[in-house]
């Protein structure tokens, strides 16, 4: 296993990895390896689009040294459980409004002491903010309409002055019509006219199909 310029994980071939923070117990069905007496889960890019991010060439260095962090759109936790193993002192707050989807979250969490979900909706920030405050990481995947939006005001919410920013654009759930360079070209202008700086942009084929990874920094 090779460290990566990510926190927290690892490399062997053209596979990611995290040292798994609960020995022995699975989260989606991926594959465990024992090296050198450290349980490894593998990373896989087509259930996580930060796994296909990273392998896409995101920058690396934007996962380093996060203390604390604001996911919005938990889903199952199959993402934020690889950010629990590469992180495990970091304070991780997942958003999800879905009630069928947080109960799995919730109980992933009850392993996993630096994961705190939070059963909200991403549009409403001001509804969680005092329970967040201040994150150095903010990392967005939700299929509404105004993704680039909600990322702006939960950024203007709980992101701290400087830090970095992951919204993984889910192009056609902005809208079905339309190419999707000019959906995210829009988006790029929303991110800019709000102050970020655009530091990537990173389309996830073959992993994920007409998704792009924005990387910014407020």
């Amino acid at each position: 296993m090779e460290r990566t310029g990510s926190d927290g994980v690892y490399r062997e071939g053209r596979d990611l990895y995290t040292v798994n923070a609960v020995p022995g117990v699975k989260v989606y069905g991926e594959i465990l390896r024992s090296v050198g007496g450290v349980e490894y889960r593998q990373w896989d890019p087509f259930r996580s689009k930060l796994a296909a991010a990273l392998l896409r060439g995101v920058p690396d260095d934007l996962l380093g040294g996060v203390r604390s962090a604001l996911y919005l759109g938990g889903a199952h936790g199959t993402t934020v459980s690889h950010l629990s193993d590469a992180w495990p002192d970091a304070t991780i707050y997942v958003v999800e409004k879905s009630p069928t989807a947080f109960a799995p979250l919730l109980a992933l969490a009850r392993h996993r002491a630096n994961l705190l979900p939070l059963l909200a909706d991403a549009q409403l920030p001001e509804r969680y903010q005092a329970d967040v405050g201040t994150v150095d990481l903010l990392y967005q995947d939700v299929a509404q309409r105004n993704q680039a939006q909600i990322f702006v005001e939960n950024a203007r919410a709980c992101l701290a002055p400087g830090k970095a920013g992951v919204l993984m654009l889910k192009v056609r759930s902005v809208t079905q019509r339309g190419s999707a360079a000019a959906i995210v070209r829009e988006a790029r202008r929303v991110l800019a006219d709000a102050g970020f700086t655009l530091r990537s942009e990173t389309a996830l084929d073959p992993f994920s199909r007409e998704h792009v990874a924005l990387t910014v920094r407020a």
